[in-house]
């Protein structure tokens, strides 16, 4: 608890305990001034809601000499309550002039006596306003610092983003320059070798060349953005397989999934999940014989490629990328699991689970 509460809840037992004290010190303990007091203190609890009333309800207190301490109390509340400033001074005159006034009209006193009396209720009424103006000002204050704070945190976060955004715009523009004029050049070079041969196997290896190449410029384009992702879904995984197939990979698709309950991000994710097998058991297990196998179940997709034994010598092809740490991220993000372990005949076993529904 703060100790502004704490001051507040000192304040408001004293009002109470004052006026019972004087009920059990007085000879005359259902006098004016020993009731209104009492009174007043026990309607502070309106000061919650109705500062103002609970001032007003103060006065005949105040006139009576006891209602001070519930005065002090209710004049807190009203500053924090945060009137206009005319307004707060008028209310600081009407306390002042309600408890001066019967000791000017009863008593006689020397000029010196009543500019003092004067300044001492002048500062009795003004003091617990003041004080109640100045918290809710650094309440005020605290929040306006608060949003101050939010909303340069939200600036900063937006000017990383809008930075990250240009950066990957960046790179994004040096793969597609990089990397497409060499897969462009591939393409160009597999047409020209598929026109000039008259060989078949060999115009028929370039034009497969030349449709790889074509589809890696087609892929890298909507990875970037700049073109559709539609090669990406189930029903294009027997097409990828083919192609593996195509190029001299011993790949067999054990069973096919078409569920139109997957959503297209888990359909892209299980395409990379097959495409990424695919291309680790080419390069590590040369002549291995692979087996895709895809199944919808219990609410999820289940995608299990695994590969025999090598029985070739590996070619190197150079860095393959992040591999199966990139390709357990990218199942992660889609809210799967991914088990890549080596199998007991020698080979190696990839399960991806990908649930159908985030």
């Amino acid at each position: 608890m703060s100790a502004v509460r704490w001051r507040v809840l000192v304040l408001e037992a004293l009002a109470v305990a004052i006026p019972a004290a004087a009920v059990l010190a007085t000879p005359d303990p259902f006098g004016y001034a020993v009731v209104s007091g009492v009174v007043a203190a026990f309607l502070l609890p309106l000061r919650k809601r109705w500062p103002r009333v609970a001032v007003l309800l103060c006065m005949p207190a105040l006139a009576g000499g006891l209602g001070w301490p519930a005065t002090i109390v209710a004049l807190f509340a009203l500053g924090r309550a945060q009137p206009q400033a005319r307004s707060l001074i008028a209310w600081v005159l009407l306390a002042a002039g309600v408890s001066v006034a019967p000791v000017l009209i009863l008593q006689s006193l020397t000029a010196g006596s009543v500019v003092l009396t004067l300044a001492y209720v002048l500062l009795a009424a003004g003091a617990p306003v003041a004080l109640g103006a100045l918290v809710s000002l650094r309440q005020q204050l605290a929040e306006s610092l608060r949003r101050l704070e939010e909303a340069t945190a939200a600036e900063l976060e937006a000017k990383a983003e809008t930075a990250r955004a240009d950066e990957r715009s960046r790179i994004a523009r040096e793969i597609h320059d990089a990397v497409g004029h060499h897969v462009t050049l591939i393409a160009v070079e597999s047409a020209a070798l598929s026109a000039t041969t008259a060989d078949p196997a060999a115009q028929e290896t370039a034009s497969r060349l030349r449709g790889l190449a074509k589809q890696a410029l087609d892929e890298m384009r909507a990875t970037l953005g700049l073109g559709s992702t539609g090669r990406a879904r189930l029903d294009t995984i027997p097409e990828l397989v083919g192609h593996a197939r195509a190029a001299g990979v011993e790949v067999e698709l054990a069973r096919e999934v078409s569920d139109p309950d997957v959503p297209p991000a888990v359909e892209r994710a299980a395409y990379r999940v097959v495409q990424e097998a695919l291309t680790n058991a080419s390069k590590h297990a040369p002549g291995s014989v692979i087996t895709v196998d895809l199944e919808s179940r219990a609410g999820a997709l289940h995608i299990v490629v695994t590969n025999s034994a090598p029985r070739g010598r590996t070619v190197d092809v150079g860095s393959g990328g992040s591999g199966l740490a990139g390709l357990s991220e990218r199942v992660r993000m889609a809210g799967g699991q991914l088990d890549a372990r080596p199998s007991d005949d020698g080979g190696f076993r990839l399960t991806a689970v990908l649930p159908k529904q985030r």
